[in-house]
């Protein structure tokens, strides 16, 4: 096969066990106490794309006295590498984040997807290798961001802004591996001036999918214009999710579509609306 494919040394779309699906646990997660310091993650779209919403997770936690320590020197998770079959290259970029978040402190995710990667599919990535025992500890240290606001901080929120009505988007990969799609809703559930609407497409992926848009666009246009029209028919002003590569393309299409809604992080839309926290 031509190396002029970017996908020429990928596994192919017929064998889908190349990723491990991960299991689902057998008990709820048990959360620490709140810590003195966190790592945040803000992973690579909010770096080159959302800049803000990095910023404004930092001052939501710092709100509640903690250090915040973002490690300059981080990089990809590897996950696109790793959902296209780029096992050794994923490995690569994986070991390079490993060396980076070496104290015993929680690390905060911006992304259901970059969050899922790092807590499952890391003790799959390195199965084989000498970090093993490593990657298993940094696994369980991660916590996707409305997860660790909700179940470890515990955050009360001061809705200090003007009605409004938003609807959620929560990414594939939050809702069926890091399960915390229940836990964004919850932040927004506390602000007492925006009235949160339900999409048709709730659980249907907006057609991102990483990879997935490059290989399949056909596919992935029809996915994020029905998306699209589902968020549109709530009548919201605001979209929010959590997870950059779905705003990253659901934005994109509302702006083809010219469409008046947009979308926001979670992080920035709590952090204009919230006063001073409880």
């Amino acid at each position: 096969m031509s190396t002029e494919n970017p996908f020429y040394n990928a596994l192919p779309d017929s064998e889908p066990s190349a990723i491990p699906v991960p299991s689902k646990p057998s008990a709820p997660r048990e959360y620490p106490a709140i810590p003195r310091k966190v790592y945040l993650y803000g992973t690579c779209l909010i770096d080159l794309l959302y800049p803000q919403a990095g910023i404004d997770a930092i001052e939501l936690i710092e709100q509640q006295g903690i250090e915040v320590i973002f490690v300059e020197q981080q990089s990809c998770c590897g996950q696109p590498a790793y959902t296209s079959g780029y096992t050794e290259q994923a490995l690569d970029v994986a070991r390079s984040q490993l060396v980076l978040f070496k104290e015993e402190w929680p690390i905060v995710v911006l992304s259901g997807s970059c969050g899922g990667m790092m807590r499952h599919h890391y003790p799959h990535l390195f199965e084989a290798q000498p970090e093993l025992a490593e990657a298993l500890k940094l696994s369980e240290r991660i916590f996707e961001f409305s997860e660790f606001l909700v179940n470890v901080l515990k955050l009360k929120l001061n809705d200090q802004g003007q009605p409004t009505r938003v609807v959620l988007h929560t990414s594939c990969t939050a809702r069926r591996e890091m399960n915390t799609h229940l836990s964004g809703r919850a932040l927004l559930e506390q602000l007492s001036n925006v009235e949160l609407t339900q999409q048709d497409h709730e659980a249907e992926c907006c057609g991102f999918g990483g990879a997935f848009s490059v290989r399949h666009p056909q596919i992935s246009g029809a996915m994020v214009e029905d998306k699209c029209d589902s968020l549109e028919a709530t009548g919201a002003r605001q979209l929010v999710s959590a997870d950059s590569g779905c705003l990253m393309n659901i934005n994109g299409a509302l702006e083809v579509k010219h469409s008046s809604l947009r979308g926001m992080h979670l992080a920035s839309f709590l952090r204009q609306r919230n006063g001073e926290t409880l």
